[in-house]
């Protein structure tokens, strides 16, 4: 059954206040005066009873004034990776028209450790935003969700902090860590030697003579072609890659073995990527098609960032063969193990 909006409103308030050391203090002060005051019926302990609640009334309406209508935007990195470090961060922007905010603090909920960090910003101007960033190292591969981010002040006299609710719980897709690649896989990754692919690019041999365009290189006229035309001609070079390469997932041991397998994988679909060639990925239960570019990328990388072992009592056999260099199809098969 649905609640009410005003009893939801009453137990999960958009803002909480609680009384820091020194506002327990005024307190009990003020409630101390006031009882000596009734008592003796001294004017004077009237006026400062009278004072000290006024001040908790100030700090409550201008510290509402400062945190009302501020908003919080996530700005986060287009990839994040397993154990490496990376920055987050927020914008923070006051939508008030006229009026400051001040002595705001963004305390941060970091997942999944639990620990909080705090960071503080004296002054927002009106119309204005901030952006906020922090270091953080996510543990491990896979979807995520961050700590989020809360608001917080003390203004203006530091007697009470008044928060807003916990926003910004972003889910978040870790991809695995790209390491370099060893020299020994560079050396059987370079043993195949280059392969032509029929389109242009930079490379030595020759794809196709068309007539010179303003920007093309001078050093690509070809002089014989522009003599016999009497118009000048270019070179257009086809383009050199390695091969249409595979990358097999292949065994299955322990979580470090399996983890260190997809960060090896990742890591040479990503060594091979940059360099051009198109890359495949197979495996128990995943497998993304023959492709490249940065599409390519973050599809394999999200694969491997949410693959997870197979139920081994119905999992297939691993496919025998040599470890790197097979070919199927003008295809090379690169295989790593899990284990």
């Amino acid at each position: 059954m649905r609640l009410p909006d005003w009893i939801r409103r009453i137990w999960q308030p958009r803002r909480t206040i609680w009384p820091t050391r020194d506002g327990w203090w005024s307190l009990f002060a003020s409630v101390g005066l006031g009882v000596a005051a009734v008592n003796t019926g001294n004017n004077l302990l009237y006026l400062l009873s009278s004072m000290l609640l006024a001040l908790v009334v100030v700090s409550g309406i201008l510290s509402e004034a400062v945190i009302r209508r501020l908003r919080l935007a996530p700005a986060l990195p287009e990839e994040l990776h397993a154990g490496e470090p990376a920055i987050l961060g927020v914008t923070l922007r006051n939508e008030k028209r006229w009026i400051p905010s001040y002595s705001i603090t963004l305390e941060v909920h970091e997942a999944p450790a639990g620990a909080r960090r705090y960071i503080y910003l004296p002054r927002i101007p009106a119309g204005d935003s901030r952006l906020v960033t922090w270091p953080a190292t996510m543990p491990r591969r896979g979807r995520h969700r961050l700590g989020g981010v809360r608001l917080t002040t003390r203004f203006p006299f530091g007697i009470f902090l008044k928060a807003s609710q916990v926003t910004l719980r972003e889910e978040v897709l870790v991809y695995p860590a790209v390491h370099r690649v060893s020299p020994q896989r560079l050396r059987e990754l370079g043993g195949a030697g280059p392969a032509h692919t029929r389109r242009r690019g930079r490379g030595d041999d020759l794809h196709n003579l068309r007539d010179y365009r303003p920007g093309d290189d001078p050093r690509l006229i070809h002089w014989k072609s522009s003599a016999k035309t009497s118009a000048l001609t270019v070179r257009e070079l086809e383009a050199e890659t390695t091969l249409d390469t595979r990358i097999v997932l292949v065994g299955g041991g322990g979580a470090t073995e399996v983890e260190a397998g997809i960060a090896e994988a990742a890591s040479l679909a990503v060594h091979l990527l940059r360099a051009g060639a198109p890359v495949e990925l197979a495996g128990p239960g995943v497998h993304v098609p023959l492709g490249r570019g940065p599409a390519q990328r973050r599809a394999l990388l999200t694969a491997l960032a949410l693959w997870a072992p197979p139920d081994r009592r119905v999992a297939p056999p691993p496919p025998s063969g040599p470890t790197t260099g097979a070919r199927s199809s003008g295809v090379r098969e690169i295989r790593v193990s899990l284990g």
